[in-house]
């Protein structure tokens, strides 16, 4: 081949590939458009929280205390409350009354006569410690079908100390002393923990071994779900499903947990650690698919937003992504597949709170604090009406798994085994040696899994595909090739990650 046609036919081959982006994008944003919401002027719009109320107003609080509602119709915002302490979650109540999460505690705010702005503070909840160490956050509060409330709270950060005066008593078992406080900490209730308030007003320690649980919710089945984000003894951030009184995986925490008091849990054998440990539903590739995960929301808007009814929705911190979720139940666990949602249009990074609008619009509150990456203000996703072209579900098999698409595929494309790059790894869990730093999270045990043979169903919309291995405890990763409709348009994303935990017996 003479030297010009070969860079002729070069450059038509890198042109081709560009225009499968393009039209890609384009596709994506056909079907979700993502809207800016003009902010107060003077306000520092670090958003720690967003919900609706029953009239159809946003409310949201913001880091530098103050508590604001939106008017979706007249787009005015109103300053409903102030004076809070880096304030990370809101409940809406009423039309009249919210809930925030500040620092300090769970607060219970309200309007009592009617004019638009809260006129009586309650204390909600604060029956748990504070050392004075900057990274003490607190996230929350999400309510459960019976009226429980839950909470969760940070571990303290090895680059702080603990002050003279605290909250609550100490127990210096929950920090790390052997090397020089590298990891994160515990010293006063209930750090690390997810807590449980009741009706009747009482908060109860829950659930054990967070780092930095950062977004709590609900799936459509009332399984409650909480993120944590990657560090020390978390290898790579995760999904997981809590329930009452189990443990996940990071050991300060473990101090408040009744036949630990007089234990260093930090130098407990790695093996008992993991004996004890409930791993995630759901792992964040770090790096691949989630950095900093947020808040999980699940689409309850009955199709107003697509066609993921039913699937998760996370924010993710330091990318202009949100993650979908797809869970399914494999030997009476949770455990499933995540996926981009979607990656820039016009999304900003900071993603740290999430709500639907009762129109379905999905709203997204960001946030650029301290060193977190991030901007902030709050954006709005619309789904247009128009389907998107990507993965819909996938889904374990005894011999591999079953991918399900939003739209028929072209069968040329999607039944060629070479559009199925599968590999596995996993994450190991222990305890991190300094020199690593807090942000190193290597893939161990990785293997090319061949995809042996494409079956695909008489509609064109599912795929299974046999793999020659399957092997739980590992993160099988997916790229897929250029996959398409029978129009040509391809998929808006081609990467899936699903976190085996359970071979289906």
């Amino acid at each position: 081949m003479k030297p010009r046609s070969y860079s002729i036919l070069l450059s038509l081959f890198f042109l081709s590939l560009f225009h499968c982006a393009a039209v890609g994008q384009k596709a994506a944003g056909e079907a979700y458009r993502v809207e800016t919401v003009k902010m107060p002027q003077g306000l520092t719009a670090q958003t720690g929280g967003v919900d609706f109320m029953p009239d159809g107003r946003l409310v949201a609080c913001f880091m530098r205390g103050e508590v604001m509602t939106y008017d979706l119709h007249t787009q005015a915002w109103k300053r409903f409350a102030e004076g809070l302490l880096l304030p990370l979650g809101i409940l809406a109540v009423n039309d009249s009354a919210v809930l925030v999460m500040q620092l300090s505690g769970l607060t219970r705010i309200k309007d009592t006569d009617g004019d638009g702005q809260a006129d009586l503070y309650e204390n909600a909840a604060s029956d748990f410690g504070m050392s004075g160490n900057y990274h003490e956050f607190a996230y929350g509060p999400v309510r459960d079908k019976s009226g429980n409330l839950f909470i969760a709270l940070n571990t303290a950060s090895s680059g702080d100390g603990i002050r003279s005066i605290v909250r609550g008593k100490i127990n210096r078992r929950g920090r790390d002393g052997a090397d020089g406080h590298a990891e994160m900490f515990s010293v006063v209730p209930y750090r690390g923990w997810v807590m449980e308030l009741t009706p009747d007003g009482k908060l109860h320690p829950f659930a054990s071994g967070f780092r930095s649980p950062n977004g709590l919710g609900f799936d459509p089945d009332g399984n409650l779900l909480v993120t944590d984000n990657q560090s020390d003894w978390v290898p790579t951030s995760a999904l997981y499903h809590v329930r009452e009184g189990r443990f996940y995986g990071h050991p300060a925490s473990l101090v408040w947990r009744k036949g630990w008091e007089d234990r260093d849990p930090f130098n407990a054998p790695v093996e008992e650690l993991n004996r004890i440990r409930t791993v995630a539903a759901v792992q964040f590739p770090q790096g691949i698919m989630a950095n900093s995960p947020s808040q999980p929301l699940a689409d309850v808007t009955k199709g107003k937003f697509g066609p993921f009814a039913g699937q998760l929705f996370v924010g993710e911190m330091n990318r202009d992504r949100i993650v979908r979720v797809m869970l399914e139940k494999v030997g009476g666990e949770l455990q499933g597949a995540c996926i981009p949602f979607i990656d820039g249009h016009g999304l900003r990074v900071g993603n740290n709170r999430l709500a639907f609008a009762p129109d379905g619009s999905l709203w997204v509150g960001q946030i650029g604090f301290g060193g977190w990456v991030g901007k902030s203000g709050i954006q709005k996703i619309v789904f247009t009406g128009k389907m998107p072209m990507d993965v819909y579900t996938m889904h374990l098999t005894r011999t591999g798994f079953e991918l399900t698409f939003t739209q028929p595929v072209d069968p040329a494309s999607a039944g060629d085994t070479a559009n199925y790059k599968m590999r596995r790894y996993r994450y190991e869990y222990r305890k991190k040696d300094i020199s690593e730093g807090i942000d190193v999270a290597p893939q161990v045990d990785v293997r090319d899994i061949p995809v042996t043979a494409v079956t695909l169903s008489g509609d064109h919309r599912k795929v299974s595909l046999t793999l020659g291995k399957l092997d739980p405890g590992y993160i099988y990763e997916l790229k897929l090739g250029p996959i398409s409709n029978p129009s040509g348009v391809p998929l808006a994303n081609r990467l899936v990650c699903y976190t085996l935990n359970k071979l289906i017996p």
